[in-house]
């Protein structure tokens, strides 16, 4: 069995998301999406209500799975679910860029592989920041992000559907 792993922070998970999610499910038979912790970034939602919020989301779909990890290593992720690679979608070259160095890190550590997927280009403007920005000004976010995302995040962020 091909296990692949689709890691990000998901906060929340956008149509985007679930595309690649949804590509992947097409062409492997385990497919967990993990929840990582960045650093970088401050989260709306604590790690379980992604999860959650994920699982929900991604229900239609047998093969799919998704599991939070802290404080870890993505190939230590990977070694302990047996997956034999990373599945990332691009957005575009600022993603490519970024990705790219972790991509090849995580090689380096552990042999580990990256398959990029582009993004559909439809969905090019989607990103959790900034369609939490949007929700909490009050705009509307319905076609950004799954269904069961749209409850929770707009209580989250404030804003009234």
């Amino acid at each position: 069995m091909t296990t692949c792993v689709c890691p990000g922070s998901f906060d929340p998970l956008t149509l985007g998301h679930l595309d690649v999610i949804e590509r992947c499910a097409a062409l492997f038979e385990d497919v967990v999406v993990t929840v990582l912790h960045n650093p970088d970034k401050q989260g709306t939602f604590g790690a379980d209500e992604r999860v959650d919020l994920i699982e929900r989301s991604v229900a239609h779909l047998d093969n799919v799975r998704a599991a939070a990890y802290a404080n870890t290593l993505l190939v230590d992720v990977c070694r302990e679910l047996g997956a034999p690679l990373v599945v990332k979608g691009l957005r575009g070259e600022t993603d490519f860029s970024y990705e790219t160095p972790m991509a090849t890190m995580n090689r380096a550590l552990s042999g580990l592989e990256t398959v990029f997927i582009p993004g559909n280009p439809g969905m090019d403007h989607l990103s959790s920041s900034l369609i939490k920005q949007v929700a909490g000004l009050g705009g509307d976010v319905t076609g950004m992000v799954p269904e069961p995302v749209i409850g929770p995040l707009l209580e989250r962020v404030g804003a009234s559907r």
